[in-house]
């Protein structure tokens, strides 16, 4: 009884910390069923289920992430506008239920590829904000050691990052006969915007990706923007997911993360099953321009920007929904945003303060696997070793 009496005075010590009184003493569910958005379907005879089950666990660990993403996207901004980040960035903010709702849906062992807006997956793929930033700053604790900038970061299982448009889906659909050819039960996500899928080397993909079955779930992120151009102006044909013809597809609200989680189990089990390739749209918006070059409201207006803010913020969607159904308080939710603006402070300290790479670094890991060998300077006498 004395180890229950301390266990309990400790644990009404800090429920009454400033701040979170309430958090302590609520009992809240452990788990609430929603219902979603039934997608709409291409040769296929049913989709994703119309209700879901989101626990209170996963619930705050899908807020957390969606918040860091937007966090970590505006501290970008801001760098950027100091002139500490240089060169291409393109911010992911608006498109946080795309990224962490697909890594929800699918395994840590299966694949991810995709384009330049890539700072969400390189973050939900498991690499720390910490090594995004430091990687956008072209310091050496980058995670791809201040090599490779906003465009080009890796992970486990992640492909990047790829500048070229459209250029990733062929790739991906190479991860997914790798899958098959090594006979494991993985799935490669191959991403490619609105603005790319006129490409004809996406065409091509879908092709070869259907004629040998490859476990290749192909995903349109359909921001409705390619650049500065509206799908509209840009597609005769805007069904996204109806364009692979053969290849079964469905649309998505890719504005709620419970639905793309939902709709890439579904594409995800459908792959496995040995049934080939699946196509998704996911139908979302950014509140940034394409890149930071773009203020981002000369082809579309700042009211239509607001509305879906106002109306269709993938964050303030999955608050309201957990805290109407008491997963969480407005006050835990709060304390998660103050934990999480400190975590990027902290990251954007090291990124400014971290060490470029040292001039050297330039002849390193040109191979994988070769012996080192000896690249010549952009001065004859200057020689750089490699270091494999």
């Amino acid at each position: 009884t004395r180890e229950v009496e301390v266990a309990v005075s400790r644990d009404c010590a800090t429920a009454l910390q400033p701040g979170r009184v309430l958090v302590a003493s609520r009992n809240f569910a452990n788990d609430a069923t929603f219902e979603i958005k039934k997608c709409d379907l291409h040769r296929l005879e049913e989709g994703p289920p119309v209700t879901t089950v989101l626990t209170r666990e996963d619930g705050l660990r899908y807020y957390r992430m969606m918040q860091t993403v937007r966090r970590m996207e505006l501290k970008a901004d801001q760098l950027y506008k100091q002139k500490i980040i240089r060169g291409f960035c393109h911010l992911c903010d608006g498109q946080e239920a795309c990224c962490v709702g697909l890594e929800a849906g699918i395994n840590p062992t299966d694949h991810l590829i995709t384009a330049y807006r890539a700072h969400g997956f390189t973050f939900t793929r498991g690499l720390s904000v910490r090594e995004i930033l430091a990687e956008l700053t072209g310091r050496k604790g980058g995670c791809a050691k201040g090599k490779g900038g906003s465009m080009h970061m890796y992970a486990k299982n992640f492909y990047g990052g790829n500048g070229i448009v459209g250029a990733q889906v062929p790739l991906g659909a190479g991860i997914a006969l790798a899958c098959k050819y090594n006979g494991k039960d993985e799935v490669c996500l191959t991403l490619y915007g609105d603005g790319a899928a006129n490409q004809g080397q996406i065409f091509e993909a879908y092709n070869m990706a259907a004629l040998w079955k490859l476990p290749c779930i192909f995903i349109c992120e359909n921001n409705r923007y390619g650049m500065g151009t509206s799908v509209e102006r840009a597609a005769a044909s805007t069904d996204y997911y109806k364009r692979g013809d053969f290849i079964p597809g469905l649309r998505v609200d890719g504005m709620d993360i419970l639905c793309v989680r939902e709709a890439t189990r579904f594409a995800a089990a459908y792959c496995r099953s040995g049934k080939g390739p699946i196509l998704m749209e996911l139908q979302t918006y950014r509140y940034h321009g394409h890149s930071m070059s773009d203020p981002g409201v000369s082809y579309r207006t700042r009211e239509e920007i607001q509305e879906v803010r106002s109306k269709s913020d993938p964050i303030m969607l999955l608050k309201d929904r957990m805290v109407n159904s008491n997963l969480a308080s407005v006050e835990e939710l709060k304390e998660i945003d103050v934990e999480v603006r400190k975590e990027i402070e902290d990251a954007a300290q090291f990124a400014t303060a971290d060490p470029e790479p040292p001039l050297e670094e330039l002849g390193y890991h040109i191979y994988s696997s070769d012996p080192p060998f000896e690249v010549r300077g952009a001065n004859q006498w200057i020689k750089f070793k490699s270091v494999s």
